[in-house]
């Protein structure tokens, strides 16, 4: 009997010590707003942005767009964008951060993170990172080029295979 009321007497504790580690909600959205996430998403959204129109660009591989196909090309980017600002708007992600962030971490470690991006360092990491994240998006995607290129010369091959099977068996 005793020993079940130990063994009953340590797990109350522990599920007692587990729920005084769940990091509070406004220490979670302290750290959000030191960390500068919010910042980051933003970053992140104009960057997909150029890129979208960076991509236009390739595809049409400087040739001279009608008027009116341009209007429809930009219609459809900004519709585009507006999709993306809609589901990656800071109040519909900031609820499910605060939950992530509640079950990846305790408060200590909660509190930890808070004191490390309040230093000047982290803070001026995270003020970088934008360019950063800007500069790594500009070498990979001169990375990328070749391969795409390549991808492109199989895609255009098969195609071909395609063609001249068709054409070879009266398709």
């Amino acid at each position: 009997m005793i020993k079940r009321i130990l063994v009953l007497l340590i797990v109350v504790s522990s599920v007692a010590y587990a729920a005084d580690q769940t990091p509070s909600e406004a220490s979670v959205k302290q750290l959000l707003e030191v960390s500068q996430v919010h910042k980051i998403l933003d970053a992140t959204m104009a960057q997909m942005d150029a890129l979208m129109k960076q991509a236009m660009q390739q595809a049409t591989q400087g040739q001279l767009v009608p008027p009116k196909v341009q209007k429809d090309i930009d219609r459809r980017q900004a519709e585009m964008m507006s999709i993306f600002k809609e589901t990656l708007d800071w109040n519909r992600l900031e609820p499910m951060y605060v939950r992530v962030y509640q079950k990846s971490f305790t408060q200590p470690e909660i509190d930890n993170l808070i004191a490390m991006y309040r230093t000047p360092g982290a803070q001026t990491m995270l003020n970088k990172m934008p360019i950063v994240l800007q500069n790594t998006m500009a070498e990979m995607q001169q990375i990328m080029q070749p391969m795409m290129q390549r991808i492109q010369r199989m895609q255009q091959e098969v195609v071909a295979e395609l063609q001249a099977d068709k054409s070879k068996n009266g398709g």
